[in-house]
């Protein structure tokens, strides 16, 4: 007998819910669940061009992370370097 792995079996889970009147609906138990998702998380919504669309947690920017790679990526700011990849 084949076993089937959670992640196999949550591929072929199907749920649903309805707009309501402004357009809102209740993200169901299972997905919440799946996610983590908790009161005040941001939900990303991604649309793919064969109109499948991909429901994910959205997670804040680091925004120390980023600065601080800002100082350490700007090896490529000459003057040089713009007219360089300007095309790109």
């Amino acid at each position: 007998m084949k076993t089937v792995t959670k992640k196999r079996r949550m591929a072929k889970m199907r749920f649903s819910s309805k707009l309501t009147s402004k357009y809102q609906a209740t993200i169901p138990k299972e997905i919440r669940k799946h996610l983590h998702l908790e009161s005040g998380d941001e939900i990303l919504y991604e649309l793919l061009p064969d109109n499948t669309v991909i429901v994910r947690k959205s997670y804040p920017l680091d925004l120390e992370y980023l600065k601080a790679l800002n100082t350490v990526m700007n090896e490529w700011e000459s003057e040089e370097d713009e007219h360089a990849y300007k095309d790109l």
